[in-house]
């Protein structure tokens, strides 16, 4: 990486060129020089409308919206992207989802490169605002509505999990079940932690961080995850200031079966299905959570080298080279005063891991406002953080964040990829788990309503080390 010759820049620069020393590289993408200035609006054709920061850098088109509908049922604004990362064909196909009134399920397969919407809600309003996209543990997809009711208000239908059990399935075969044991929330991120507990959110100024234990965690399908489980809170320090950093508990809402606790919120929505209200709730003194403003996606971090395998054949974390027990961090991106949060899941410390206060990777300097509005987070290869904001094309930027010594606290963040777009936004960037050459990033609801999955490749002549 390429740095202004600002004290601090060289500083930073130092400690890269030792991280690069000290352990083996898998990707190319933290290879880059840290842009400044905005891109502008409609700057770039919307086939390729990326400003990126690294001339080994390359994007393309791989699914582009059909706005009429002929070919196949599209309502637009594609949202997270996850692909099928176990199983048969693992990494094959690649999931997005439609944040809409009227939400579906699409397939891409990337050796054909031929998208397929698998499943369409049967009708307008039945399903809205799917926006999580994370591949379980034992092989299916979850999704989930980005949409629920504030406390006092007329209860809504949704706030709902759902679990694609089937995706690989033909669609007319795809089964999507309502896992109605965790409680409504407006949702964005999910995130499996390697003990399998999942952790979610609810999208709303002044709202909160959650945890489902499942009661058998090692179930190989979604019907036994999801029979019986308790959903925690985090609460920072009392519960009392927004946002705080510091120690955290996570406090149950539920019983160990799921059952609300005594004097949880429980409502009945239209449905007339019963639930507990996760937006209600933490805010009673008995349950109380930290708040946070609008907490939007989560991405978890393993610190450590891999120890062996688990009976499914994937790394068990236990020791690094170094003797030291590996640990997991959960990123929380916090939209409205432009944090991102890292929860230390082994010691429940609670750290601010990038702010407008975190040096900029191209002036030394606090980055100040051109970060805005953090909404998705991705992860790559070698465990860097990505953090897309929610801005209008034109100013909306992606954001690489060094984190040298892995403590929860970015030393740095730069301007990775800027978006040009008229009217869009960046959604769902993924690092493909197969190809550490090779991430993918949806752009959504632009003027044109061409709504777009870009692939951005990084070349394979820039040299990388192999693992260690």
């Amino acid at each position: 990486m390429n740095f202004r010759k600002t004290a601090l820049a060289a500083a930073l620069a130092l400690v890269a060129t030792a991280s690069l020393a000290d352990h083996a590289e898998r990707t190319p993408f933290s290879r880059f020089t840290p842009m400044t200035g905005d891109v502008g609006e409609a700057t770039l054709p919307e086939a390729a409308p990326y400003r990126l920061s690294s001339p080994k850098f390359s994007q393309m088109t791989v699914v582009k919206r059909d706005v009429t509908g002929a070919e196949r049922f599209d309502t637009g604004s594609y949202d997270m992207h996850t692909a099928n990362e176990t199983g048969p064909d693992a990494g094959r196909y690649l999931f997005t989802v439609y944040e809409t009134g009227q939400s579906g399920i699409q397939r891409t397969d990337l050796r054909t490169m031929i998208t397929t919407t698998i499943w369409a809600a049967p009708a307008y309003g039945s399903h809205v605002a799917f926006d999580a996209s994370r591949w379980t543990p034992w092989g299916s997809l979850l999704t989930a509505e980005e949409s629920w009711s504030d406390p006092g208000a007329t209860v809504s239908p949704y706030g709902r999990l759902f679990e694609v059990t089937n995706p690989l399935a033909d669609p007319a075969d795809i089964q999507l079940k309502h896992r109605a044991i965790l409680p409504r929330v407006s949702h964005e991120g999910l995130a499996f932690d390697k003990d399998n507990n999942l952790y979610f959110i609810d999208e709303r100024n002044g709202s909160h961080i959650f945890k489902y234990t499942s009661a058998q965690p090692q179930a190989d399908n979604g019907d036994d995850f999801f029979a019986a489980g308790q959903t925690f809170v985090l609460r920072v320090g009392d519960g009392t200031v927004k946002e705080a950093t510091g120690a955290a508990t996570w406090v149950p809402i539920t019983d160990t079966q799921g059952s609300p606790l005594p004097g949880a919120v429980v409502v009945t929505d239209p449905n007339g299905l019963i639930a507990i209200d996760g937006r209600a709730t933490p805010k009673l003194p008995a349950f109380l959570g930290t708040a946070f403003d609008r907490p939007e996606d989560m991405e978890i971090k393993t610190v450590g080298k891999p120890h062996g395998k688990d009976r499914h054949g994937e790394d068990r974390h236990g020791e690094d080279r170094h003797g030291k027990k590996s640990k997991q961090l959960l990123f929380v991106a916090t939209t409205t005063n432009h944090k991102v949060f890292a929860i230390d899941l082994s010691s429940n410390q609670v750290r601010l891991f990038a702010s407008r206060n975190t040096p900029d990777l191209a002036t030394g300097q606090p980055v100040g406002t051109p970060f805005a509005n953090p909404d998705n987070l991705a992860i790559d290869a070698d465990g860097n953080i990505y953090i897309v904001e929610d801005q209008p094309g034109g100013v909306e930027d992606i954001w690489f964040a060094k984190d040298e010594n892995h403590d929860g606290v970015a030393e740095g963040i730069g301007k990775w990829a800027s978006l040009s777009t008229k009217g869009a936004e960046s959604t769902g960037l993924y690092f493909d788990r197969f190809d550490p050459h090779v991430a993918y990033i949806n752009v959504q609801h632009p003027d044109s309503g061409v709504d777009r999955t870009i692939q951005i490749r990084a070349d394979l002549d820039q040299t990388c080390g192999k693992d260690d």
